[in-house]
């Protein structure tokens, strides 16, 4: 059983000014924690939800070959099912527990516990209908950080959390797909039944139980209106009655059958365009260079950059991620911020007057300088204690060491 809190935000479409002020907003409001909760673990409900998606898939093929027709929106999941299966067979693989619950979390509001990228994703995703460009998305990410600033590893892997976010959306839209098809089925059933008289081992669409003619309009939803509207007009004459009756019970609940296609079918179209955008991009989300994005918005990087001997800039990409990654590793072991340590080491590089090694911004993060750095954020490792500390832990040590020993000689006698 899933006992995982689930994150879902629900949020009306915004125009690009209007959603990067609301992210601005959150970040002014979220307090942070090093660590995410596990409760929060995503991959356990994307995991569910793609079984969702599976199913509504299996159905959509049983209707065709029953001639029903398809939802629209259906249509884009019967002919993108694989990139669904292989999206979340990778981050299954990529986002492992320990990995999830390093990630910084939100302390506070109804999001508590949550990793808080996977929070700004989610706000993203909710307010784009699940339209993810790669221009407006490194906006978005610039607009957050003008209050808060996002990690390296943050920004590596928001792509797998705004997929996370459409994934669980699909999965709502299919719930709603599932809903349709089946008052189609009903729909189906009934005209079957009732307008075209054959028998029950002669029928294509089976019933739980035969239902009286009085009772044929009840419980109705809109798309079966809808769609019962349209198969008794390929009855003639003959559909005619049960049309004037299905009219009447639908006037009954306040409405008319021509309010209800006309909602019905906006309600498809809508849908058509959410499945649309969240296919779409899932593909595109694959095909960033998230890469380029963390050059351009991330701090760390624009700070590396100002290093005074200039070699930073003419370093390969892989030895810059070298340099990025052991920044990610000292703010993980002092709990400051890479954003700030960065700036410690381009101040002790800048200092340096006339010696090439020490002015370059490197010898303080992966050479000698290091020490200098730790000493700098007033952090001292086992490496730096001073020989007058490693003199009174040794004897602590062994005083500790040999009151353990009298102790348990003196039980050993007392027994």
């Amino acid at each position: 059983m899933n006992i995982n809190k689930v994150l879902k935000i629900n949020g009306t479409l915004l125009d690009k000014g209007q959603l990067e002020n609301h992210l601005q907003k959150i970040a002014s409001n979220h307090n942070l924690v090093n660590q995410s909760q596990k409760e929060t673990y995503p991959v356990p409900q994307m995991l569910e939800n793609y079984k969702t998606i599976e199913e509504v898939y299996n159905l959509l093929n049983e209707h065709l070959k029953l001639g029903i027709s398809i939802h629209p929106a259906g249509e884009w999941l019967l002919d993108n099912l694989y990139i669904i299966e292989e999206t979340v067979k990778q981050i299954e693989k990529e986002l492992p527990l320990k990995k999830y619950t390093n990630f910084v979390g939100v302390a506070n509001g109804q999001y508590k516990g949550f990793a808080r990228i996977y929070v700004l994703a989610s706000e993203i995703v909710a307010y784009t209908d699940n339209k993810i460009e790669r221009k407006d998305l490194e906006d978005y990410l610039a607009s957050y950080q003008t209050k808060k600033t996002l990690s390296m590893e943050e920004i590596w892997n928001i792509g797998m959390f705004l997929q996370i976010a459409i994934i669980e959306n699909i999965k709502e839209i299919c719930e709603k797909i599932y809903s349709c098809q089946i008052q189609k089925y009903r729909a189906e059933n009934i005209v079957e039944r009732l307008v075209e008289n054959k028998e029950k081992s002669d029928q294509h669409f089976k019933a739980n139980q035969r239902k009286l003619e009085k009772d044929v309009f009840k419980n109705m939803k809109y798309p079966f209106i809808e769609y019962m509207s349209y198969i008794l007009k390929r009855y003639g004459k003959k559909g005619y009655s049960y049309s004037k009756a299905l009219e009447e019970a639908v006037e009954m609940t306040g409405a008319t059958v021509s309010e209800v296609i006309k909602k019905e079918h906006f309600d498809i179209a809508v849908r058509k365009v959410s499945i649309g955008n969240s296919i779409t991009s899932i593909k595109k989300i694959q095909r960033i260079n998230f890469l380029e994005i963390f050059e351009k918005i991330n701090g760390v990087e624009e700070i590396l950059r100002q290093d005074p001997s200039e070699v930073y800039e003419k370093m390969d990409d892989k030895t810059k991620e070298y340099y990025r990654t052991k920044i990610k590793e000292i703010s993980k072991k002092t709990k400051i911020s890479e954003i700030y340590i960065a700036k410690k080491a381009l101040e002790l590089a800048k200092n340096v007057q006339g010696k090439e090694k020490q002015s370059h911004i490197g010898y303080y993060l992966v050479d000698t300088g290091i020490n200098q750095l730790y000493d700098v954020l007033q952090y001292r490792t086992s490496r730096q204690m001073k020989p007058q500390d490693k003199t009174k832990a040794y004897i602590l040590g062994v005083i500790v060491l040999s009151s353990l020993l009298s102790l348990r000689y003196e039980l050993f006698n007392r027994t």
